[in-house]
């Protein structure tokens, strides 16, 4: 089996993966108790579209040469990509119980030796996309015409490596290099606008030579315009889509909450954020899957 970027999923399903993959994610969450979650969930969509809509890979061959690369700068968003891994086939659904235990193949921040499916290892906030522009470069000179995607968050454009990066992709006309930045305006230090503002970031990528997309990150039909719209242009130059997220999207008592960016959550809460992600797809018209 394989994953292609000319199977045109439906919106609907899609949104159904996107689904799993926060119940993966909140599965997950509950075996440590804590953790980046709020990421998880509003980052869900994001995944959802680029598993199921836009890469090329094979599950049972994570290390495919074929297959186009998805790099998570973002380290610490570990859970949400194994989350991803585990709906797409990549990971075996029974290791979720083992998340961030000893010996486990899904720490808590990502790892390249570790999991199958991650393509670097992330964390240190910045060497994300240098490490894709190498990466993209280097399969252009490979002859391949695979893409590299690669997300990284609103905090990582405080991050001046990252500029570098901007500026090295389109001198070397990386068309196939496709950046995601999850714009959920949350880090450590309180929100990402107040600690270093990044106004009209569409422009501002645009001047360094790229094509710049900002949408709803957790609007799947918009999604997916971008990402097909992403893969198809036919200009050389690097892609960046800019996806505004909601943290703990479809959980509202984590979504209000002031403070998302690492938090505990109750042990009674876990059943109660499962039950909302449960009744937010239940409202829109789905079945609620009780074996994920």
């Amino acid at each position: 089996m394989s994953a292609s970027a000319a199977v045109n999923m439906p919106v609907r399903q899609l949104a159904e993966h996107a689904y799993h993959i926060r119940k993966h994610a909140l599965r997950m969450g509950a075996v440590q108790g804590q953790g980046y979650i709020g990421q998880a969930l509003g980052v869900a969509d994001v995944l959802a579209v680029s598993y199921f809509r836009a890469l090329r890979y094979r599950p049972e061959e994570p290390q495919w040469e074929g297959r186009d690369r998805f790099l998570l700068s973002i380290g610490h968003y570990a859970i949400a990509l194994y989350a991803a891994l585990i709906e797409a086939g990549i990971v075996p659904f029974e290791e979720r119980e083992t998340y961030g235990s000893d010996d486990s193949r899904l720490p808590m921040s990502g790892m390249a030796s570790y999991t199958p499916g991650m393509e670097i290892s992330g964390g240190s906030l910045g060497q994300g996309l240098g490490i894709a522009v190498g990466m993209a470069l280097g399969l252009k000179r490979k002859g391949s015409d695979r893409f590299v995607y690669n997300l990284l968050s609103d905090g990582e454009l405080g991050e001046g490596s990252t500029w570098e990066a901007a500026m090295s992709a389109p001198h070397w006309k990386l068309d196939n290099l496709i950046a995601i930045v999850d714009f959920n305006n949350q880090q450590a230090d309180g929100p990402s606008m107040d600690v270093l503002g990044h106004p009209d970031l569409v422009a501002k990528f645009e001047a360094f030579g790229w094509h710049a997309q900002r949408v709803d990150g957790n609007d799947i039909e918009a999604l997916v315009a971008a990402f097909d719209a992403a893969r198809e242009l036919r200009e050389p130059r690097p892609r960046i889509i800019i996806c505004d997220t909601l943290m703990g999207r479809g959980v509202p008592f984590l979504e209000s909450r002031e403070k998302t960016h690492f938090i505990r959550v109750d042990e009674d809460e876990w059943d109660k954020a499962i039950a909302d992600v449960d009744a937010g797809w239940v409202a829109r018209g789905g079945a609620v899957n009780s074996a994920i």
